[in-house]
């Protein structure tokens, strides 16, 4: 199945789905920073409307106490000429309407008294008769009334003699269509500035998303491109962000998985090499065994000895393989001097030499015993294989600093210069030790260099005094996890 046959039918890029997350959030807030600032005027004009009134309905209420009748210099007795002279001496705003009500007698549509000027609303109060007469009647001293013609703010005060029914009514009317109409038009540019700003999101999102993904992309079209065979992709890292640190991760993870692959076609290849050998040997000797019992015997003594050497090559590849793993190490604390006495001991029973402890660092490390104990007997048996009896050959444990130095000298013939760093890979040995007898493979050294890496360390070759090798293990203590 390829990767657009595995994809969903509704597949969506993640620049789009990040783009459509930005955009939704931001045409929320903006409506919402829209919708809130035409609350806030809206209300702003309410509160205005309602100060207005209050004032003027004090101012006439102060007026009709207080007030005195300009011809006769006493108080007002009659309620039109009272609201007459109130109304000459008020200035009223362009939206708000003045107006004095006396009742007639018979007439439910009471006189009207009216300040002689235009208000600038479709139909004002004075000119809508039912609206004045709905005023007037009403039970309430304010109140709002709606109107086909548009919405009116009011508030009055009744005149009466006496105690008597109101003769009479100052009424203040706000036409509040331009203060609300102002509100809508601010509103309408917020939301016109917002569908500018969306449009503007738009393109800076699908550019930034692209620039941010970009090394998103690079991962997916560089996993699509990796194969067993061509595993040296990278990604570019720019930057110090997530998604830097995504491809960091990636390209760790390629570098795990080439040097994995590597190990593999490694072990396979060595392996192919070192088998076809005795494969060979054992499949000749088959082919040409007889029917003697002696020549049959000797054949099953050579094919067994093939077979086991065939079996520890098999072993000493599957460790080294395995050397590749987190968990080839598993240190515990250890004290050094008890390590190197035990290797001492074991390796006595390898050769008959003149076995030598030389010195022992007394101290507790977190090693893994079983593979020191692995390495230096592999150099202690290489040792052997490279001296005759009686040869000295010397075991110790030291410190140097921070670190722990173990050690194999031997008096053997040494090693040449230049075969001094071949001599720990895979399937080599030194010229100068060829003609010693060995039924390795090649692969000793390069196990011992593998259990000294797995301990952050190494292997080090040093000449010895009067002659031979030294091979030093040098080893990081492992810290607790």
């Amino acid at each position: 199945m390829t990767t657009a046959e595995a994809r969903p039918a509704r597949w969506i890029s993640a620049r789009v789905r990040i783009l459509l997350w930005l955009l939704g959030v931001m045409a929320v807030a903006l409506a919402a920073v829209a919708m809130t600032t035409r609350s806030i005027l809206v209300r702003d004009v309410d509160h205005r409307i309602e100060r207005l009134l209050a004032q003027e309905s004090s101012e006439f209420v102060n007026f009709r106490n207080q007030g005195l009748d300009p011809e006769t210099g006493r108080a007002f007795t009659d309620p039109g000429r009272l609201l007459r002279v109130f109304l000459e001496r008020q200035y009223a705003d362009t939206d708000e309407e003045l107006l004095g009500l006396v009742r007639r007698d018979h007439d439910p549509d009471p006189a009207m008294l009216v300040q002689p000027r235009e208000i600038p609303t479709e139909r004002p109060l004075h000119k809508d008769p039912a609206a004045r007469r709905a005023i007037f009647a009403a039970p309430e001293a304010t109140g709002t009334l709606e109107r086909p013609a548009g919405e009116v703010r009011w508030a009055k005060v009744t005149v009466a003699r006496h105690g008597g029914e109101p003769e009479a009514a100052f009424v203040v009317a706000f036409h509040p269509e331009r203060e609300l109409a102002g509100a809508d038009e601010v509103f309408r540019i917020l939301l016109a500035i917002s569908g500018v700003a969306l449009v503007m999101t738009t393109g800076i999102g699908w550019v930034v998303a692209g620039r941010i993904l970009r090394p998103v992309r690079l991962v997916r079209g560089a996993a699509a491109q990796l194969t067993e065979q061509d595993l040296t992709r990278r990604i570019p890292v720019q930057g110090r962000d997530d998604v830097a640190l995504l491809a960091e991760t990636f390209n760790a993870m390629l570098d795990r998985l080439e040097r994995a692959f590597a190990a593999q076609r490694q072990f396979v290849d060595d392996a192919g090499h070192e088998l076809r050998t005795p494969i060979t040997i054992v499949r000749g000797h088959l082919e040409l065994m007889g029917d003697d019992p002696a020549e049959r015997e000797e054949t099953v003594r050579l094919v067994t000895d093939e077979l086991d050497r065939m079996s520890r090559i098999v072993e000493d590849l599957l460790l080294l393989a395995k050397a590749e793993r987190p968990d080839f190490v598993t240190p515990e604390p250890v004290q050094l001097a008890e390590l190197t006495a035990d290797v001492f001991v074991k390796a006595r029973t390898l050769g008959e030499r003149d076995w030598q402890l030389a010195e022992v660092a007394d101290r507790e490390a977190r090693l893994d015993p079983q593979r020191i104990t692995q390495a230096m007997v592999q150099l202690a048996q290489n040792a052997v294989q490279h001296t005759v009896p009686g040869q000295a050959i010397r075991i110790g444990s030291r410190l140097e600093g921070a670190r722990i130095e173990l050690y194999v000298a031997d008096s053997g013939p040494g090693v040449q210069p230049q075969d001094a760093e071949v001599i720990f890979e895979r399937f080599r040995r030194g010229t100068a030790r060829r003609g010693a007898r060995t039924s390795g493979a090649g692969l000793g050294l390069a196990i011992v260099r593998a259990i000294a890496e797995g301990h952050r360390g190494g292997v080090r070759l040093e000449p010895t005094v009067g002659g031979g090798a030294t091979f030093v293990l040098t080893l990081t203590e492992e810290e607790d996890r």
